[in-house]
């Protein structure tokens, strides 16, 4: 949530961040600054009242001592119609924050200045490349051809027992993501993270915290009765270990890691380029997380970018980065850096890793703070998270690149997981 202090001290600077993810409302700002003089407002007209009762209690307490009987029961008389207006102007506040908490939540986050304006994906910045897109042998199989020849995978079967997008691995097909998991995690531990499993469901407040409600609540899977949702990303519970939370400075930054599955609606996905693993509602992912100092933050993102990479390297898969236009970011995010690998047998790039700074837009839903040892003051942390990686896409990208006329060949930083170097 953008902190609302930014938002009354220059409104207009706002309006025109927020241009830049393409939000359209741009009037809610007016509508917010208003709410928050009705606020403030009712807010001092309470205290005037409050000063005015506690000035009261004490003239009547010497009226007595005075045997200024009338006097005292006069002001005691004062004091109980303004304790009656106080509890309506309390009433009246209430209602006024509640108002002002609604428009502030309806905002998306600032983009930083280097996000590149732009609505569509069309539009976002290539940083760079890296890696040789393989060329294929003569009747080379898109991966959902591979799973079937070598029974990796089964879609059907997940319709069967869930419906469609909800994938059956099966025999070596299971064996690599096990193995992918393990691999993606003891990297994440050699790289300084600690290991989380968190819980896979979350209740309200946790989605609301990291920014999901109300902007994707359509998205998830949502467990009525209780009222909990389904993780879209381990993002959610890992960062909500630190929901009003208040670290002490030399604490930052904190490095989390968890494996979880990934459950999201994906409405309306259809056509060929969703086909296989390219979309599907379940899909397993380990997700690193930072809490990071605001003056250090975007030192953390790279190194996080390069954690990125680094495993793209060792799984030796061709990647580009890409600067996300303002169009195309996350609700919540300041500045993102996807991740995409080369999928030789579609001939196309598939998204494997966003990795993202949040800055104090989380931090402030979270009430995440930390003590500053120079000012002695609590100041909102930043948040960080990035895929690291997403395993269906990871899949099908090695599947379809490491494949021969005699089977699937399986990266050399993979085979002490898998146990095995070749699919056939």
């Amino acid at each position: 949530m953008l902190e609302l202090a930014a938002i009354r001290a220059n409104p207009e600077a706002i309006k025109q961040g927020l241009a830049v993810k393409r939000f359209a409302p741009l009037s809610l700002i007016d509508d917010i600054v208003a709410a928050d003089e009705q606020r403030r407002k009712l807010q001092q007209q309470s205290d005037d009242l409050l000063n005015r009762q506690n000035t009261l209690s004490k003239e009547i307490g010497n009226l007595y001592k005075q045997g200024k009987t009338a006097e005292a029961n006069e002001a005691k008389a004062q004091t109980t119609a303004l304790k009656e207006d106080s509890q309506a102007l309390q009433q009246q506040l209430a209602e006024s924050e509640t108002y002002l908490n609604e428009l502030l939540i309806q905002l998306p986050n600032l983009p930083h200045a280097s996000v590149p304006k732009g609505a569509h994906t069309e539009d976002n910045l290539e940083e760079y490349r890296h890696g040789t897109i393989p060329t294929l042998h003569e009747g080379a199989l898109p991966h959902w051809e591979l799973t079937d020849r070598y029974d990796l995978m089964s879609l059907e079967l997940g319709v069967k027992i869930t419906g469609a997008g909800f994938p059956v691995y099966k025999g070596k097909g299971a064996r690599l993501q096990r193995a992918l998991i393990a691999f993606f995690l003891d990297e994440a531990t050699r790289a300084g993270y600690t290991e989380i499993l968190p819980p896979h469901l979350v209740n309200a407040d946790s989605a609301y915290a990291t920014g999901q409600l109300p902007d994707k609540e359509g998205q998830m899977y949502h467990v009525g009765i209780d009222g909990l949702y389904l993780i879209p990303t381990a993002e959610v519970p890992l960062t909500n270990i630190y929901r009003d939370v208040i670290l002490k400075e030399e604490e930052l930054p904190i490095k989390i890691a968890g494996y979880t599955p990934c459950f999201r609606r994906e409405a309306g996905s259809y056509g060929a380029h969703v086909r296989g693993l390219n979309r599907v509602h379940q899909f397993d992912k380990v997700e690193i997380v930072q809490i990071a100092h605001p003056d250090h933050s975007y030192e953390v993102l790279e190194k996080m970018k390069s954690h990125v990479a680094g495993l793209l390297e060792k799984l030796e898969l061709p990647y580009r980065v890409l600067r996300l236009c303002g169009g195309d970011m996350s609700f919540a995010s300041a500045l993102t850096f996807d991740f995409e690998v080369y999928s030789a047998a579609q001939e196309r790039w598939l998204e494997v890793s966003s990795v993202s700074n949040f800055e104090t837009y989380q931090a402030n839903r979270l009430k995440l703070r930390f003590r500053d040892t120079e000012t002695k003051k609590n100041r909102l942390a930043h948040t960080l998270n990035g895929s690291a990686l997403a395993l269906a896409r990871i899949v099908a990208a090695l599947l379809e690149n490491n494949q021969t006329p005699n089977g699937i060949h399986i990266p050399k930083a993979l085979q002490a997981y898998t146990g095995f170097d070749q699919i056939s």
